[in-house]
């Protein structure tokens, strides 16, 4: 199996696991520890979070790496990925720098 495709299939089954995950939660109506209810309010849709996944994605797509890995490739002497590490530390500064300024 490629490693695309066992990608994939590992946050595939993630979903899934969550979809179902949250049905029996709410079938159930299974509490905390403490005896609350679990509430799973759900949050309104931005075009913020399709800019972001798709910057997201298209970086990752392009680097072959989610942001945890790149200190294993970097430990592993894949030094070009130095590139990216510092990329990813200054595209989280503007974020920040610009953050009050951008529609969430």
């Amino acid at each position: 199996v490629s490693q695309s495709r066992y990608h994939v299939g590992v946050i595939g089954v993630a979903v899934i696991v969550g979809m179902l995950s949250i049905q029996v939660i709410r079938w159930f109506g299974i509490r905390t520890i403490y005896g609350e209810p679990i509430k799973i309010v759900p949050k309104p849709f931005s075009m913020g979070q399709v800019y972001g996944g798709l910057i997201f994605g298209f970086g990752w797509a392009i680097t072959g790496a989610c942001p945890g890995p790149l200190f294993i490739q970097i430990g592993a002497g894949f030094w070009a990925v130095w590139v990216t590490l510092l990329s990813a530390i200054g595209g989280t500064w503007v974020y920040g720098y610009v953050r009050e300024r951008l529609p969430h």
